[in-house]
């Protein structure tokens, strides 16, 4: 039997005993509502159907979850076991009842057919579905252990193809590896010629550098000596331009010197001349009559510039003490703007 084939016989255990729950159920509460509406007050009796209704519920309770525990594989211990017993015990009670407190025996065996289908109901449904579970569990486990076989021969297949491509490939790898140390050879062979083709290149360089060096220096050392000729050339030259320099500096010095003291013998010379004319002009003395404006100013003047009073300037040229004032304010007016 499959999978299928089992879900299909569950749907049908579970709509048979949900029919047969609904049908004693039903049953039970229209054959006991009469009963209890008979033993209640007449004020009570819209509460008759209460009770079959509670004892039917808690019967929907036990098959529910008996169904549940036994497709999970569990066991409720012993009162799920009591609650069961005492539900179908209480059905099977309040539906004969009536009967057997009339005396009907027929009744009896007529009332007691629902609850009786309904108890063995609920257990023959909870045996098949253990059964029905078992035989789940033992099928999972049977296409567990082939799903396993299968996976172990998947796996084994693979193990095998992996250790073949392990073997190509570690093979593959031997000869790339040899490949590559003959590679490697090769080119290590090629690096130390070229090395050694490098090395003697640098070698030649090397002396060409050196050569190139040397005539470098050398030519430095000539244009050095040539630089220091010419800068020695220079320096004498400069030297020379600087001591004739000089000489032209202490010609002209001496020439101004003997400029300045001829000058100097001149200015001697002519202030000499000018304080004789002076003396002369004041040794005169008074003169008996008023002298020319011209004599008599050239007077004054020297009377002034010998800080003689005015008084004495007038009596010396016979003008008057106003006239003789008169010039001496003139010669001060323009003496002050020359000291300025």
């Amino acid at each position: 039997m499959n999978s299928a084939q089992i879900r299909s016989s569950e749907r049908a255990l579970s709509v048979g005993m949900w029919l047969i729950v609904g049908g004693a159920m039903l049953y039970s509460v229209l054959t006991v509502t009469p009963l209890m509406a008979a033993h209640t007050p007449a004020a009570w009796r819209w509460t008759a159907p209460i009770l079959p209704i509670v004892v039917d519920a808690a019967v929907v309770i036990v098959v529910r979850l008996d169904s549940v525990l036994a497709r999970l594989g569990g066991h409720g211990g012993p009162w799920p076991v009591a609650l069961r017993w005492m539900t179908g015990a209480m059905t099977l009670a309040l539906n004969i009842g009536a009967s057997a407190l009339a005396g009907d025996l027929v009744g009896v065996a007529i009332h007691a057919v629902a609850p009786l289908l309904l108890i063995v109901t609920a257990e023959a449904g909870l045996a098949y579905r253990r059964a029905i579970t078992a035989a789940v569990r033992a099928l999972q486990a049977e296409q567990r252990a082939e799903a396993q076989a299968r996976t172990q021969a998947v796996e084994d297949r693979e193990e095998a193809r992996q250790r073949r491509v392990r073997e190509r490939r570690d093979h593959e790898a031997a000869l790339a590896r040899e490949q590559r140390e003959h590679e490697a050879r090769l080119i290590r062979e090629e690096a130390d010629r070229q090395d050694r083709i490098r090395r003697e290149e640098q070698a030649r360089a090397d002396a060409a550098a050196i050569a190139e060096r040397e005539a470098r220096e050398r030519r430095e050392r000539e244009r050095e000596q040539a630089q220091a000729e010419r800068e020695q050339a220079e320096q004498r030259a400069a030297q020379q331009r600087e001591q004739a320099a000089r000489q032209k500096a202490e010609r002209e010095r001496r020439e101004r010197a003997e400029q300045a003291e001829r000058e100097r013998g001149e200015r001697e010379r002519e202030q000499e001349r000018i304080e004789r004319e002076r003396a002369a002009l004041l040794s005169a003395g008074p003169p008996a009559e008023k002298l020319p404006e011209d004599r008599a100013r050239a007077v004054v003047q020297a009377a002034f510039a010998a800080g003689l009073a005015v008084r004495v300037a007038a009596e010396l040229t016979g003008w008057s003490v106003g006239w003789a004032s008169t010039r001496y304010q003139e010669l001060r007016d323009a003496t002050v703007p020359a000291l300025g």
